[in-house]
């Protein structure tokens, strides 16, 4: 993918860093994002307060969906509820041969993007901890790094262009200094990152804490097995074979790499804004009825947040 133009979708803390990135390393790159992190990068660029550097990085930024009629990539960063009303809106702007890249949490945003376009789609597992901490201002606390692969099994002439397509991707991104493997599994990449989310984000979000604070209290690390169990009962279930051993390696290692992260859930309460917990425990939750298996833990956690947010507006 040589001298592609991006366009960041939703370009909040991870759309931001993403992007940031890429335009730091000289990729053409506009943010689509609120008005005041727009004025703020346009005045001044996107401030990247990263563990490696701290700089202000020339950015395009903009405030209407019409920009992603000259992308050849878009990276879709915003909540999961709005994923199907986001794609519903920049359909009528996209060329043919866009490249959708999903940078979002859960594990269904694929499918749901391509119930409504044609567009290659692809997933990408994400692994960053970040926040904003003003307008047009980024802080990075950890990670930095993206799994992308082909959402079915590739076979043939189409397969072989997902996979090229893929591989230029990754290098787009291997030479931004974001490390982007290709994997031929990535949906099981996805639900190790689903297993995650479920297992800290909500927890984080109802306690206003961050991971490694959460880790210190002996009962919460029970909870958050319990959580991962259920998790994998329900991967099971969809084929997506993941062992114990697995869960708590991942697990572990997001409580040790990203210590002084609070969970996207957690920012959003605390912004007064709507989560994505439906896209996460609730749907462990609503796949747990479907397939006759309970879970109660995610049931608990998944209520508290939907009593938190509902009350917090």
């Amino acid at each position: 993918m040589k001298q592609p133009k991006i366009v960041v979708m939703g370009a909040g803390a991870v759309g931001c860093y993403f992007g940031g990135m890429l335009s730091r390393a000289g990729h053409d790159v506009t943010l689509i994002a609120r008005p005041d992190h727009v004025s703020a990068i346009v005045s001044h660029g996107l401030y990247m307060d990263c563990i490696s550097f701290q700089e202000f990085v020339a950015v395009g930024a903009n405030v209407e969906i019409d920009a992603v009629r000259h992308a050849d990539l878009v990276l879709l960063c915003v909540k999961s509820p709005d994923t199907i009303a986001t794609i519903e809106l920049i359909k009528p702007y996209l060329k043919p041969q866009t490249v959708i890249l999903s940078l979002q949490n859960g594990v269904d945003n694929c499918e749901r993007i391509r119930s409504v376009v044609s567009n290659p789609v692809f997933p990408a597992v994400v692994y960053v901890a970040t926040m904003m901490t003003g307008p047009g201002q980024l802080k990075h606390n950890g990670r930095g790094e993206l799994v992308i692969g082909p959402w079915e099994a590739v076979s043939g002439e189409s397969g072989a262009a997902a996979m090229q397509t893929l591989a230029g991707i990754s290098e787009l991104f291997s030479r931004a200094s974001v490390p982007c493997p290709v994997s031929t599994d990535v949906r099981r990449e996805l639900w190790f990152k689903f297993l995650v989310n479920c297992s800290y984000n909500a927890i984080s979000a109802i306690g206003q804490i961050e991971y490694g604070k959460m880790v210190s209290v002996h009962a919460v690390k029970t909870l958050i097995d319990t959580l991962a169990d259920e998790v994998l009962a329900i991967a099971h279930h969809e084929k997506i074979f993941i062992t114990k051993d697995e869960a708590t390696r991942a697990n572990n290692m997001i409580a040790s790499t990203m210590v002084a992260q609070r969970s996207s859930t957690a920012q959003d309460i605390a912004r007064k804004k709507s989560t994505e917990i439906d896209f996460l425990n609730g749907l462990v939750v609503r796949k747990g009825k479907e397939y006759g298996i309970p879970t109660p833990a995610n049931q608990s956690v998944y209520a508290l947040v939907k009593m938190i947010e509902t009350f917090n507006h």
